[in-house]
């Protein structure tokens, strides 16, 4: 089986089984693979198969694609690779050996050369990003959480058992990632996660939903309250 993990902050967000032939990876809500990131470009790189082997290519990103901290162009993939996309990490995980021949550590020819990314040059890549004018928070009205109100001061907000989550959903049922909420210029918008219902004011949501002062929003047995600070 070969599947990737998108993370953010060593949180999950998706966990995808690859059976297509090809994904498209980007910023635009047309890509089969969506990174909600302003580092990322809108079509910023494609993962397709060439017999058993898996290759990721970056379609000329704004910010570039890098795997194992190095720039590439066009990059077979094997067990364990860790590919930064923006802010974003995917992990390739396959327990499929290539066959007897296959190249799996070929650099593209298009790049002049390697670029190591150092820790530095990473966190660059990570806060190109607008200036946030909009501050929001939650306020919770019903079910056990931490605290009683949380600011949304990042530009994602997990909701979920994860540790990563600023917001720790409880029980033993609970997801990760139930839901993620963006911050954004102009607002923030909530999009689920993990398979777990979310509710806002009463009606399920299961894409992206933009968040507007006083919306209710349920999931997994906490009720809060959206607000928006002057």
């Amino acid at each position: 089986m070969t599947k990737i993990l998108l993370k953010f902050k060593d949180a999950v967000i998706k966990e995808l089984k690859l059976e297509q032939e090809t994904y498209t990876i980007g910023r635009k809500d047309t890509n089969d693979i969506v990174v909600d990131n302003l580092a990322v470009s809108g079509s910023h790189a494609r993962l397709f198969k060439e017999g058993d082997v898996y290759i990721m290519e970056d379609l000329n990103s704004t910010n570039g694609t890098f795997v194992n901290g190095r720039k590439i162009a066009k990059q077979p993939l094997k067990n364990g690779d860790v590919v930064l996309i923006g802010s974003h990490t995917i992990e390739f995980m396959t327990d499929v050996k290539p066959a007897e021949g296959t190249k799996t550590d070929i650099r593209s020819r298009s790049m002049d050369e390697t670029i190591l990314l150092s820790p530095k040059d990473q966190e660059k890549i990570i806060t190109q990003t607008e200036k946030l004018e909009v501050l929001g928070g939650l306020l919770v009205i019903e079910g056990s959480s931490d605290k009683k109100e949380y600011l949304l001061k990042e530009r994602i907000t997990t909701i979920g058992k994860d540790d990563s989550a600023l917001i720790r959903l409880k029980g033993l049922f609970a997801p990760k990632v139930a839901a993620l909420i963006n911050r954004r210029k102009e607002g923030y918008f909530i999009t689920p996660s993990g398979g777990k219902e979310i509710k806002v004011n009463g009606s399920k949501v299961d894409q992206r939903h933009d968040l507007k002062d006083g919306d209710i929003i349920e999931v997994a047995g906490l009720k809060m309250q959206f607000f928006v600070k002057e």
